[in-house]
């Protein structure tokens, strides 16, 4: 296993055990969350630097545009509960009330 592919494995399993462990703030789980995006992006693009298909070129930067919208609507989710709840902890928010 090379060094790249080791962090690349411990990036994503950081990312999964925070998620898991840190689940006070919505912040937190998002930011969780892009660590393991960032984790799959790179084992993406060093699969894709090691075949040499033409095809796999291109999955991670659709993996990253994915991410940037994961982002995006994470971070209105945020807003949105903020301004409604005011507060960002993952507790006092309930998905069926509306």
């Amino acid at each position: 296993m090379s060094q790249t592919q080791f962090f690349t494995s411990m990036m994503l399993l950081l990312g999964l055990v925070g998620l898991t462990s840190n689940r006070k703030h919505l912040v937190s789980a998002l930011l969780c969350l892009e660590a393991m995006m960032l984790a799959l992006f790179m084992a993406l693009t060093q699969i894709s630097q090691t075949t040499n298909n033409t095809t796999t070129h291109t999955q991670p930067l659709i993996l990253l545009t994915i991410s940037a919208c994961e982002a995006g609507v994470g971070l209105a989710l945020l807003v949105a509960s903020s301004r409604t709840h005011t507060l960002s902890h993952l507790k006092a928010l309930n998905l069926l009330k509306c």
